[in-house]
């Protein structure tokens, strides 16, 4: 028993020893000087437009942006133990809870319609689960797709963001919208033609996370809290990790922390203390694709262009001090 408790206290030692250790390096990837800290609050006066698709599916489920509001509220209001592993996961990636308060509560507020209890989404997994789930397009499972031959520069980078978001750029660049061999793919996101079986666009759980998201930030999840790495070639897996209210609570803080840390290192701003920032982020995806684009703006610019909160990321701002009340007790 000694020797068992030995090596769970080591095992934590190094966990926490290893999330020190991302956040560490974040700090120390730029110059802090180089950096330009965003405050809190929003940029925009008013809030921005609520595209069309929001919309209208909030009208489909016959309620209110400000019901659905109030309806995550009181979810996490009543789940305390919730709002605890929240701030535990936000802990161990060395990021504000806050963060994670917004990107649920905008998805829950503008994209989908929230559970009366957590217990619900883990109810909802697992009669997905009990069938196969399986990535692929038109009969060609994503692990064959991977291996042509437009895909061999990915397979000599290392970490599963990096090898990733280098096949999600690939398929942009060659096969979107295109004719490869003879074969047409859609003009859609890769996320949405390879690894949303159930039907194009759908995301599931808390944090409603898509695989493709879910894929990158394996290796970020595993070396934080020791959870086991998602594969590609099990789909069920990957939807286990999004869909349990206790196995997805790390990847939402792991994407969080992604986007902030490429913000940081790529474009020079800190945009830690700016939640509605990090959850437009949450919303729109490609923190890094977004983060070169900012950069680029502010070298053709003479002055300083500021990142801009979406309508989603305006509302958090707008209610910060009414969500962190959510994490006073």
């Amino acid at each position: 028993m000694r020797g068992a408790l030995a090596e769970n206290q080591m095992m934590s030692s190094f966990r926490s020893l290893t999330a020190g250790m991302f956040v560490a390096l974040t700090l120390a990837a730029t110059p802090a000087a180089a950096v330009t800290k965003v405050e809190p609050g929003n940029r925009n006066s008013e809030q921005p437009s609520i595209p069309g698709a929001s919309k209208n599916r909030t009208k489909a489920l016959k309620t209110t942006f400000d019901r659905k509001y109030e309806k995550v509220l009181g979810l996490l209001r009543r789940d305390r133990r919730l709002i605890a592993r929240i701030k535990d996961a936000a802990k161990d990636f060395g990021i504000d809870p806050i963060h994670m308060i917004g990107a649920i509560v905008g998805e829950h507020t503008y994209n989908v319609d929230a559970y009366d209890r957590a217990q619900t989404y883990y109810i909802k997994a697992i009669s997905y689960l009990k069938g196969s789930i399986d990535f692929q397009y038109d009969g060609e499972e994503i692990d064959d797709f991977i291996a042509r031959p437009q895909f061999d520069k990915c397979n000599e980078l290392t970490g599963s963001k990096a090898i990733w978001t280098c096949r999600e750029d690939v398929w942009n660049a060659k096969f979107r919208g295109k004719k490869v061999d003879g074969k047409a793919f859609p003009n859609d996101r890769f996320s949405a033609v390879f690894f949303q079986p159930f039907y194009a666009g759908q995301t599931f759980g808390l944090g409603q996370l898509n695989p493709l998201t879910a894929l990158m930030m394996t290796d970020r999840v595993n070396a934080v809290t020791g959870a086991r790495k998602l594969s590609h070639t099990d789909g069920k897996d990957v939807y286990k990790a999004i869909m349990d209210p206790k196995e997805t609570v790390p990847y939402i803080a792991a994407t969080l922390a992604s986007a902030i840390d490429d913000y940081r290192e790529i474009a020079d701003f800190d945009i830690s203390a700016n939640p509605g920032l990090t959850a437009t982020l949450y919303n729109t995806g490609d923190a890094a694709g977004r983060a070169r684009e900012l950069a680029r703006r502010n070298k053709r610019s003479g002055k300083t262009v500021y990142p801009e909160e979406n309508y989603y990321g305006w509302m958090i701002n707008d209610r910060e001090d009414e969500l962190r009340a959510l994490l006073d007790n």
